[in-house]
């Protein structure tokens, strides 16, 4: 059993960690203004990671490599997108390298690595759960050689300024469930593409990437050549997708809880409660101290071993683990911020620090990409079944 990493990933840690720290870092306070203020210097950013050799999509790594990348990178809400590794744009490569023809690699895949344009992906909608992607009631029809979207989505993360859309659309009502939808490729200035509003997230509706959007497809209507990877191949190709996918978020989840830590380590030794007594010396801090170590370190190695089994025997054998994972290290980030938001005190609900912005932000990682419950059933129902229960 060998827990060390490879010195190419040890190299491109410490690379990261640097980068983060002199190129991110200090653009966090301007994070809650103006997103278009801030992408003059965010396009500086990315100019000096290509040149560093940390652009991610120029970067060919396997997965439990990228894994120590990641979480490097998620030290910082900027991390991600300063090296063009941010969600859902990661994803929607992923997706057209997967899956994509030569024709739509060419007019979306190649600018898309280049961080020339920014895409999303339109899933979610307001009037069907979101834990059940079977059911949904957008509809894509082809008339005359063009798919004809009609449909309602929210919750479109990054819609604001993207070029194009990943939309999940039903095209074969008759089918089996899991072979209803497909994905299609929409220009965001397609007419009947709306973009409805910027839906406000615990009081923050924000600008450009770092927004939730709420959408409408009215006869929104594109080429036929704009389906991805077949009709009725939405839901495998959405699986696919979500693999990787979830190995990114809960490294980037563990490199927050790891800037977390620090704070929350840095601000009970410093700030006093009486002349000469740090916050440190309360048995309650100190408790928080060692849990939030051991939750992080446990939650890290979890992660690591799913990105392994996952790259050496398929998404399909690791799909446990990648459960287990994303509402385990969900669980462990969402405890860290709040205890550090709790030693900072009134500090840790302000946006002097980015903690704020974390608390607000990632409460949804129990949420997204499957609720903490769908994924505890899926590793419920999969231990059960040693013991002869098999629940549908």
């Amino acid at each position: 059993m060998d827990f060390s990493i490879s010195k190419r990933a040890q190299d491109l840690r410490q690379r990261a960690r640097e980068f983060v720290k002199r190129e991110a870092m200090p653009l966090e306070p301007r994070l809650t203004g103006s997103w278009s203020a801030l992408e003059p210097a965010l396009r500086e950013a990315r100019s000096r990671a290509k040149s560093e050799g940390l652009w991610v999509p120029d970067l060919d790594v396997p997965l439990e490599e990228f894994a120590v990348l990641s979480e490097e990178l998620g030290r910082s809400p900027l991390g991600h997108y300063c090296v063009n590794a941010q969600a859902p744009d990661i994803g929607n490569m992923e997706l057209l390298e997967l899956a994509g023809t030569d024709a739509q690699k060419e007019k979306w895949l190649r600018p898309l690595r280049a961080g020339e344009i920014r895409s999303c992906f339109s899933m979610t909608e307001p009037e069907r759960p979101g834990s059940n992607p079977t059911w949904m009631e957008t509809r894509a029809v082809l008339e005359r050689g063009q798919w004809v979207i009609d449909g309602h989505k929210w919750f479109t993360s990054g819609a604001d300024g993207a070029a194009f859309a990943v939309v999940m659309a039903v095209t074969e009502p008759e089918a089996p469930p899991h072979l209803r939808a497909s994905m299609i490729l929409v220009p965001c200035d397609t007419a009947g593409f709306e973009l409805v509003r910027n839906i406000s997230v615990m009081g923050h509706a924000g600008e450009g990437w770092p927004t939730h959007s709420e959408i409408r497809y009215t006869r929104c209507r594109v080429p036929e050549e704009n389906l991805i990877g077949g009709r009725g191949a939405g839901f495998s190709l959405a699986q696919e997708r979500l693999g990787p996918g979830r190995i990114h978020h809960c490294m980037r989840w563990i490199g927050i809880c790891e800037r977390a830590f620090e704070m929350m380590c840095r601000h009970s030794a410093e700030r006093e409660i009486a002349p000469g007594k740090p916050l440190a010396t309360r048995q309650t801090v100190q408790q928080w101290i060692a849990e939030s170590r051991a939750s992080i370190d446990a939650a890290r190695l979890m992660v690591l071993h799913a990105a392994w089994k996952m790259e050496r025997q398929g998404q399909r054998e690791a799909r446990v683990e990648i459960s287990t994972i994303k509402f385990l290290v969900a669980g462990v980030l969402q405890e860290v911020l709040d205890r550090a938001v709790q030693v900072h005190g009134a500090l840790g609900v302000t946006d002097d620090t980015p903690l704020a912005f974390w608390y607000r932000q990632e409460r949804a990682a129990r949420i997204y990409d499957g609720p903490d419950e769908v994924h505890k059933g899926v590793v419920a129902r999969r231990i059960l079944r040693d013991y002869g229960v098999e629940i549908q």
